[in-house]
């Protein structure tokens, strides 16, 4: 059928023709004895048809300047460039291109010098470019023009894993929040728009010719250079390495100004989100179109890779191709801590021998103002990642819509608290909120006092509970300080069951500790009000409460008419893995549960969960009343959270990980006889190091490692009694790859430090 209408339309005698694959249109492959052609039929669409016309009017401009660099138009019998005709009784735009000889981009391993080749040529065309102008190109909007990027928004749901998903969303956020300002103030020409790997023509090492115009866009200037570094780079180990001899090649021809190379990183980011995001959307509408997707696999492959480039260092990277001087920091980091102890007392520690100056976060990784990206190993309280799309949109919209405090009603606070607490037992029924896990902890006892009307409280030695009076008091890790306050006479304090460095170790450990606890209830001298500990004891050093513990500790203290309190502010929300939360592990169920820090990814929020028992005695004290705890913004963030957790399936991810992750520590442990106990659940891990004669703390190689790590750029602290147990907690999306860096980079250290000594 086309054969015979190309005979008609073009008075070709017996062409061959064959078909190729298209993005959203049929193109064919036409041989006459002489020539070569690229026949272009696309179904009938009145507005298409303007900008084909656009099109065509563009490569003519074109013809003026080079010849076999472009392809040219070919006219029909009757002189037209562009035509509808039908075929197979369907109304189809035909036109005809010439063909351009030459080997795709794609189809050789391209150097260094070939991408600074394409720069070159990318600049020499867009500078003829300018010599054109089109109304329609001008009014058109579509996805695949950078600058409304926006559009793709459509798809995300098209895309199936809910992390990739997520990851494309945060661009989106990226790229509102950094480019969407300044677009104005960006030059704006008819640009190629699509210079892709299999678009670009080679010859001796050079680019010899460009094809396929149908994506031409009237846009940011940039952009075409930002498309043609994501298709000659999506498929490189270091992708940075490659655009900057593609840069360095189009500035020499068309300077590039500041502010395009300030957001030429998100930029690229939303390349990779528009190709992924149609990639999806193609699936699910046409799966059988193997051409639209055949990008997908680098494309995911540089957006993830691309997440873990601190957009300083990609700025400083491409200011440098150009010549431009790298970002220089307002103040060194000596300057910003002098700043800081100005008006901030140095009772705020700061982490580390050497402070970081922190600028962005995304997910598991931190960017510092120097342009390094840190793995966060360490921080537990962005829960579901720094910066994770979802909490950021909930707090964005909630907080434009309403926020006020609970003595108005709205439908967020019982749809939260409901939520909530189907994540509970049946007899934990009532929900109060406050802004952090120390107002929570203050709170509890409150209640307990008023519930039992007994002030003596029982706490685990080394457990901390919060910064307000009533939870230093309870926090031996805070009271039993050299600097602290010292004990308090309603406090009775239990030793920490732990097996690995205390009294006992032996199977039935967890009996014979609750049988000592048991023993000071019976013996104390007043009735206990409460008991509260943390299923894991954090500032301990990561210490799990031994085996059946809980299990006969908490039936005595029931028995006198006292409160079992967990502490979950840094077990909870399937941080465990087995457990969604750590009262879980020694199977039994609380009395009350106290919740802060990953409950909002780091939005200042806290609850305590309790018995509707409990709750009447408290509601007939004084009103009870937070400003701000419950509010509609803190809900809204709390309910993303939580659905976050659900759909990433976050609590596996910390059970599978957290597996292999220990596996991995035990591995080291069998190497290094420093490491004297691997301990805790999930991605919730402490290693204790010790000295090699014997099962003495060894600190100060705990913090040689923790700061050597740091120096590698990656994060971890230390804690326990002597501060000389390694603690890795990371955000929940942490992967198994980044668990085996952080053991590789451990060993690394290990290796060398001992090589020394």
């Amino acid at each position: 059928m086309v054969a015979k209408l190309l005979e008609a339309e073009f008075s070709f005698q017996k062409p061959e023709v064959k078909r190729l694959n298209g993005y959203d249109n049929v193109n064919y492959i036409v041989k006459t004895n002489t020539e070569k052609y690229i026949f272009k039929t696309y179904s009938f669409d009145k507005e298409l048809f303007s900008v084909l016309k656009a099109e065509n009017e563009l490569l003519l401009h074109l013809q003026q300047k080079e010849t076999n660099t472009f392809p040219k138009p070919i006219p029909f019998t009757d002189g037209s460039l562009i035509k509808i005709v039908d075929i197979d009784g369907s109304k189809m735009i035909c036109r005809m291109l010439s063909f351009l000889d030459g080997s795709f981009l794609g189809d050789i391993n391209p150097n260094k010098e070939l991408l600074y080749s394409l720069g070159g040529f990318l600049a020499e065309m867009n500078l003829k470019f300018q010599e054109f102008n089109s109304y329609v190109l001008q009014a058109r909007q579509w996805e695949w023009d950078i600058q409304y990027v926006y559009l793709n928004k459509k798809y995300l749901n098209d895309i199936l894993d809910p992390r990739d998903k997520n990851i494309v969303d945060y661009f989106f956020q990226q790229y509102e929040e950094n480019v969407v300002q300044i677009l104005p103030e960006l030059r704006k020409q008819i640009i190629h728009n699509d210079a892709n790997e299999w678009n670009i023509l080679i010859e001796d090492n050079r680019v010899s010719g460009i094809i396929d115009f149908g994506d031409l866009a009237h846009s940011q200037l940039i952009n075409e250079v930002a498309i043609a570094i994501t298709y000659s780079c999506y498929d490189k180990e270091i992708p940075l390495d490659w655009a900057s001899s593609l840069l360095k090649g189009y500035h020499k021809i068309l300077p590039l100004e500041e502010k395009e190379i300030k957001v030429l990183y998100y930029l690229i980011a939303a390349r990779l989100c528009t190709s992924v995001c149609n990639s999806a959307h193609s699936r699910k509408v046409n799966p059988e179109n193997v051409y639209a997707t055949v990008s997908e696999k680098y494309a995911w492959q540089m957006l993830y890779k691309w997440m873990r480039i601190n957009p300083i260092k990609a700025e400083n990277v491409f200011r440098k191709a150009i010549g431009l001087l790298p970002i220089k920091k307002t103040l060194t980091t000596e300057e910003q801590i002098k700043r800081r102890h100005t008006n901030i007392s140095p009772i705020l520690s700061l982490s580390y021998e050497e402070p970081i100056s922190m600028s962005r976060s995304a997910f598991q990784y931190m960017y510092d103002t120097d342009g390094n990206t840190f793995l966060d190993a360490y921080n537990n309280i962005p829960h579901v990642g720094h910066s994770h799309p979802s909490v950021v949109q909930a707090g964005q919209k909630q907080m434009a819509r309403l926020n006020t405090n609970t003595r108005y009603l709205y439908d967020l606070l019982p749809t939260y608290a409901e939520k909530l607490l189907s994540k509970f037992p049946d007899s934990l029924t009532k929900v109060f909120f406050v802004n952090s896990g120390s107002a929570a902890s203050d709170l509890a006892m409150r209640m307990v006092y008023a519930h039992t009307g007994y002030k003596k409280t029982m706490v685990m030695e080394h457990g901390y509970h919060g910064n307000t009076q009533i939870s230093i008091d309870i926090s031996d890790y805070k009271f039993n300080n050299p600097k602290g306050q010292g004990q308090k006479g309603n406090i009775l304090k239990t030793p920490i069951p732990d097996t690995y460095r205390g009294k006992y170790t032996e199977q039935n450990a967890g009996e014979l500790y609750a049988e000592e606890a048991v023993k000071q209830i019976e013996d104390s001298s007043a009735p206990i009000g409460a008991f509260i500990t943390e299923p894991v004891v954090g500032c301990g050093g990561q210490v799990p409460l031994a085996a059946g513990y809980l299990k006969k500790v908490y039936p005595a203290i029931r028995k006198q008419g006292g409160v079992c309190v967990s502490d979950e502010v840094q077990t909870g929300f399937g941080r465990l893995g087995d457990y969604f939360w750590g009262y879980e592990s020694q199977d039994v169920v609380p009395d009350m549960v106290i919740v802060g820090k990953p409950i909002a990814n780091g939005h200042p929020m806290g609850a305590v969960i309790t018995t509707n028992e409990i709750a009447e005695s408290f509601s007939k004290g004084v009103e009870f009343f937070s400003s701000f705890g419950g509010n509609p913004v803190s809900c809204a963030i709390g309910l993303s959270v939580l659905d976050v957790i659900e759909e990433e399936k976050l609590q596996h991810n910390a059970k599978e990980v957290g597996d292999y992750y220990k596996s991995l520590l035990y591995e080291l442990q069998n190497k290094y006889d420093c490491i004297g106990d691997v301990r805790g659940s999930g991605l919730f891990l402490g290693i204790e190091i010790i000295k090699r004669e014997n099962k003495e703390t060894n600190k100060a190689l705990a913090h040689y490692i923790k700061n050597e790590l740091r120096n590698k750029f990656i994060l971890i602290s230390t804690d326990g009694p002597d501060d000389s147990v390694l603690k890795t907690k990371p955000p929940l999306c942490f992967t198994k790859e980044n668990a085996k860096e952080v053991v590789d980079t451990i060993d690394e250290i290990l290796e060398t430090y001992y090589d020394k000594n």
